[in-house]
């Protein structure tokens, strides 16, 4: 028996903006001991074996414009695997029928999403292996969290009684299974409510994780959401595999029906049963939730970065580059970044959400892009800009290279700053090091590449009457990409 871990790479995190935006959701943004929520959950889910005692290899499901988010962080903790890229958000009823299809029928499929924390991976392990038998018998495990107090950001289940099956634990002693059927499935409540359900005591805080066998899903959406299904095989039929991504048929799964899993076969499915987590659970689904995992001083702060508090008491402050000061003041969010800063009252956490479409419907680019911006070949960070002309700092990971391209309307001058760069300019080819520069004239095929094993980093400085990052015409390049650098 393998247990196969699909990781959930989805949603756009707009709760902890300005942190996380559109173009970097918040599983991508190293929140926890300079890791994102991604890395932390691979290395999570590397605890479980296969039949040969190997690692079990994973398979992501995210966003074609995350995919070499994904494939950094698998990169960066070891994790060998697929990542199956939807070119279009449809929610995770299709995204869990697309890995069911890629998987072997008699494989266990433990669905996580990728922007949990939870810190004890052992405890997480015996949970899980707890569920195994459940699903071995073609019912659906989903794990819900012991509450702790009565919260209104999560869903609840409330469950019924022991189901009474023996099961097996990591270490290999049997024990009695915790699973329980599921009563009913209940939507994120008021406060009222939500005082109610705790007092009730038979109620857990829905966690979105499954165990299921990949035959049992399918059976189970075939039966529930046999649309999803049908439009998910026919996306996944012939999908080409570019290395470890696989790309579903985009004209296809365009018309997929956009669906909840709780929605489409939780909420109707018979065989779903739940087995308690005890150890600690965050969703990470506001700012007082990271504050959370952050350690406090005795008038209760915590502070991330270079911030300073004085006679402050209760705040939360996440500071980047600059120095960030509270004074006289209490039960603050103080999220401070290169081009947007959060200050919020505490008690208003959950509203950031809705603070981001008031920005995004006034054309406010802040609410979506983040002013360093992520590139598989490294990253760039837009430094000032002007009438005709623009700088950034660039920085390109060890033997990594930008695409072979030109502009038609704007120049640039390079200065490298660290590093080593090796410099196409039409038919030249040469390095530079640093304190030394080059020319870019308009319309000239140029490329910048890293052959060293350090970082390079270069300043450059682009003038010209349009510097939009359309403005490319890529003739080679070695990540597959068609548009924008």
């Amino acid at each position: 028996m393998s247990v196969i871990p699909i990781i959930l790479c989805g949603g756009s995190g707009t709760r902890l903006w300005p942190l996380s935006r559109k173009s970097l959701p918040k599983q991508f943004v190293p929140l926890i001991n300079n890791k994102s929520l991604l890395e932390h959950t691979l290395i999570r889910l590397q605890s479980f074996k296969d039949s040969k005692g190997l690692v079990s290899p994973v398979m992501c499901v995210a966003a074609e414009e995350h995919r070499f988010f994904v494939q950094t962080a698998m990169q960066n903790v070891g994790s060998k695997g697929f990542i199956i890229l939807e070119p279009v958000a449809k929610n995770t009823a299709p995204a869990m029928a697309l890995a069911a299809l890629k998987a072997k029928p008699e494989d266990l499929l433990l669905f996580c999403p990728a922007d949990h924390h939870i810190a004890d991976i052992a405890a997480f392990h015996d949970m899980v292996m707890s569920g195994v038998e459940a699903a071995e018998s073609e019912q659906i495990v989903t794990f819900g969290v012991t509450p702790s107090f009565p919260s209104t950001a999560y869903g609840y289940i409330e469950v019924s009684t022991p189901s009474g099956k023996a099961s097996v634990n990591h270490s290999g002693g049997s024990k009695e299974t915790s699973a329980r059927k599921v009563a009913r499935f209940i939507e994120k409540p008021n406060a009222q409510r939500a005082a109610e359900l705790i007092l009730a005591g038979n109620v857990l805080w829905n966690a979105g994780i499954f165990l299921v066998k990949a035959s049992a899903l399918i059976k189970a959406l075939e039966l529930h959401a046999p649309d999803i299904l049908s439009v998910c095989k026919e996306a996944m039929k012939d999908a080409p595999i570019d290395g470890e991504f696989i790309r579903p048929k985009e004209v296809v799964f365009s018309g997929c029906r956009s669906q909840s899993i709780d929605y489409a076969v939780m909420e109707r499915d018979a065989g779903v049963v739940v087995v308690p987590f005890n150890g600690q659970w965050s969703d990470v689904g506001s700012w007082n939730a990271v504050a959370a995992l952050a350690p406090a001083d005795g008038l209760g702060n915590r502070v991330v970065g270079k911030g300073f508090t004085q006679e402050t008491t209760n705040t939360y402050i996440h500071a980047g580059e600059r120095p960030v000061v509270a004074l006289g003041v209490d039960n603050l969010i103080i999220i401070d970044t290169a081009d947007a800063l959060l200050v919020a009252n505490a008690d208003h956490a959950e509203k950031v959400k809705d603070i981001v479409t008031q920005l995004s419907e006034s054309g406010i680019e802040q609410a979506t892009q983040h002013r360093r911006v992520a590139r598989p070949w490294g990253w760039y960070d837009s430094v000032d800009q002007g009438s005709r002309f623009q700088v950034k700092r660039i920085g390109v990971k060890p033997g990594a290279s930008l695409s072979l391209q030109k502009h038609h309307h704007r120049a640039e001058h390079w200065i490298v700053v660290k590093g080593t760069g090796r410099i196409t300019c039409g038919e030249k080819v040469f390095l530079l090091t640093e304190n030394q520069s080059t020319y870019i004239p308009i319309g000239e095929v140029h490329r910048l590449e890293n052959p060293g094993t350090l970082e390079l980093e270069i300043i450059e400085v682009q003038s010209g009457s349009y510097l939009g990052e359309d403005d490319i015409v890529r003739l080679e390049d070695n990540y597959g990409r068609t548009a924008k650098a």
